[in-house]
């Protein structure tokens, strides 16, 4: 086993927890490994103002990582898993799976008012397409506004902007400490989340035995569980980490249930599939639901969001 192991991550304040989260629990099994964190700009960090297309699929968040990590010139790489690509490239493979954190939506707001209070036209901030369509299925007479950047960036734009309010991720506020700032959490049911959302992966050579041993103490079955079956919802779907789509799983016993939809992007329909079955059918699970999106009117509703994205690209 190797006494010294580097890490590698993005720069982000959120990235950099989650990392010294994963740091934390390996030196803490195995006093005699030494870790050290790299960080890594990548190409999604330096495009953060650009729109991305819901059918990205590419690494854009994870490429310059996951080259450092091929190259061995890093050991690990942590991300967070909305972040990474359907298909991982070929000489890597996920090494652990941390206990998921809370996967629902939130929202932030000027003055502490629930998202039911807010005045009509009120302008609310997000760069998801997924957020933006649920919220406005639910108020339709809202505004949304595109707001980019980490985390901590986005609350400082809450104030410093004309809005109302923005959606973020429960998990990202809990691990920054900035859970004091949050007026309302939204139920998995009313705003489904994204695949993968809340969960931490440790990233890991195929052919790297070595570092089974570290990081066994660290993965969460059940969490694997869920992830590779919303993993598979999202590749059956075709898409990437922007695309329209929620999906909420459960663990129960020896048994899975997985919910997941597409919506427009201005959240003027939706198409629903569920499954269900044994825990070690996930793929499987997570592919049926997403089928069945597609053959309730998803395939119509991808092809009319591809249809829109490219004419406001043009």
């Amino acid at each position: 086993m190797k006494n010294e192991i580097r890490i590698g991550t993005r720069g982000s304040a959120l990235a950099v927890y989650q990392a010294e989260l994963v740091k934390n629990k390996i030196e803490r099994d195995f006093r005699a490994v030494t870790i050290d964190l790299v960080r890594i700009k990548t190409g999604g960090d330096m495009i953060r103002r650009q729109r991305l297309s819901p059918f990205q699929t590419k690494r854009v968040f994870t490429r310059e990582i996951e080259e450092a990590l091929l190259k061995g010139e890093i050991d690990l790489a942590v991300h967070s898993a909305k972040d990474m690509s359907v298909n991982l490239p070929e000489g890597l493979r996920m090494g652990a799976v941390l206990e998921r954190e809370d996967a629902r939506d939130c929202l932030v707001s000027k003055d502490g008012r629930l998202l039911a209070d807010l005045p009509a036209g009120a302008r609310i901030g997000t760069s998801s397409p997924r957020r933006k369509a649920q919220v406005l299925r639910k108020r339709p007479d809202l505004v949304i506004r595109e707001i980019h950047g980490n985390v901590d960036t986005r609350i400082r734009k809450l104030h410093a902007n004309d809005l109302e309010g923005m959606i973020l991720a429960v998990a990202g506020l809990k691990r920054l400490g900035l859970m004091t700032y949050i007026a309302e959490i939204f139920p998995e049911e009313e705003m489904l989340p994204s695949p993968g959302q809340g969960a931490i992966v440790v990233e890991v050579r195929d052919k790297d035995d070595s570092l089974s041993e570290l990081l066994r103490p660290i993965h969460h079955g059940p969490s694997g569980i869920r992830l590779a079956c919303e993993r598979a919802f999202l590749r059956t779907l075709g898409g990437g980490c922007q695309l329209p789509c929620g999906v909420m799983t459960r663990v129960e016993g020896d048994r899975l249930s997985v919910k997941g939809m597409v919506l427009g992007l201005n959240g003027e329909v939706q198409a629903d599939g569920e499954a269900e079955g044994l825990l070690g059918d996930a793929e499987v699970l997570g592919k049926r639901a997403a089928e069945k999106v597609l053959e309730q009117g998803g395939h119509e509703i991808l092809e009319r969001v591809r249809h829109e994205t490219e004419k406001k690209e043009k």
